[in-house]
C-alpha cells in the first residue's frame, strides 16, 4: 500500500482504490475525480466494473468528518452537460438535519434522497406512524431535491436499532400520509438480500 499526501491529509490506494480519509476540499475533488474516471462517463485504465458506465453517485455516510460533502456533491455536479447527466442521490437519516450530510444536503444539488427511516427511533415507526409523519411533513419534504423516497427495512432482521413496518401496516398507515406530497417519490428497501427472502417489494408493489 502506498501513501500520497495532500497538504497533510493522507490518501490511501489499495487494490487501485482510492480512499480519502482527510478533511480537505483538494481531497474531495480528488475524489470526485475518481469517480468520474472510474464510474461516471471519464476514462481510465483501471475501471472496476470495466466498461459499465454509471450514471450517477449514491453519498450514504455514518461515520468520518462531515466536513466538504457539501463540496464534494458541487464538483461531482459540474461534471453534467446538457447531453449527459450526473445523477446524485443521498442516503440520510430521519434525524433532521442529518448529522453527517446535513450541508450536503442543503445545497439543493441532490435528484433523489432516500431517507432512513429506521434504527433512530426518534423517527422511526414505533407503535405508531406520529414521529415517522412529523419528520417527514416538517422536514424532509420541505428539502429541495427531486424526489424524496420512504427508506423502510425489508426485514426486522436488516437493520440493528428497529424501524420494520409490516407491508400492510406500510399500506394501511403509512402511505396514505405521505404519498400525497408532491415531493413522495417511493419507497427505498433496506436492502435487496432480505427483499428476496421475505417478498417485500412484491407486498407492497401495487400500493407504491
Amino acid at each position: 500500500m502506498s501513501v500520497s499526501r495532500c497538504q497533510g491529509v493522507s490518501f490511501h490506494w489499495r487494490s487501485q482504490w482510492n480512499f480519502c480519509c482527510g478533511l480537505c476540499r483538494r481531497c474531495h475533488m480528488e475524489v470526485a475525480k475518481y469517480l468520474w474516471n472510474n464510474f461516471l462517463g471519464g476514462q481510465s485504465d483501471s475501471r472496476p466494473l470495466g466498461d459499465a458506465v454509471l450514471d450517477g453517485i449514491d453519498v450514504y455516510i455514518e461515520a468520518g468528518t462531515t466536513l466538504y460533502w457539501d463540496y464534494l456533491a458541487k464538483v461531482l455536479s459540474e461534471y453534467s452537460t446538457d447531453q449527459e447527466k450526473v445523477y446524485l442521490s443521498a442516503s440520510p437519516q430521519c434525524p433532521y438535519p442529518d448529522a453527517w450530510m446535513g450541508s450536503a444536503i442543503a445545497t439543493g444539488l441532490f435528484d433523489y434522497v432516500w431517507v432512513q427511516f429506521y434504527n433512530n427511533p426518534l423517527c422511526q415507526y414505533v407503535t405508531d406512524a406520529n414521529n415517522l409523519i412529523i419528520y417527514w411533513d416538517s422536514f424532509w419534504t420541505s428539502i429541495e431535491a427531486e424526489k424524496v423516497f420512504f427508506g423502510v427495512p425489508a426485514a426486522t432482521d436488516a437493520v440493528y436499532s428497529g424501524g420494520y413496518i409490516a407491508p400492510e401496516v406500510l399500506i394501511s398507515k403509512v402511505l396514505p400520509s405521505i404519498n400525497s406530497s408532491s415531493m413522495y417519490g417511493g419507497v427505498m428497501l433496506w436492502y435487496r438480500y432480505w427483499d428476496t427472502i421475505t417478498g417485500y417489494s412484491d407486498a407492497i408493489k401495487s400500493s407504491v
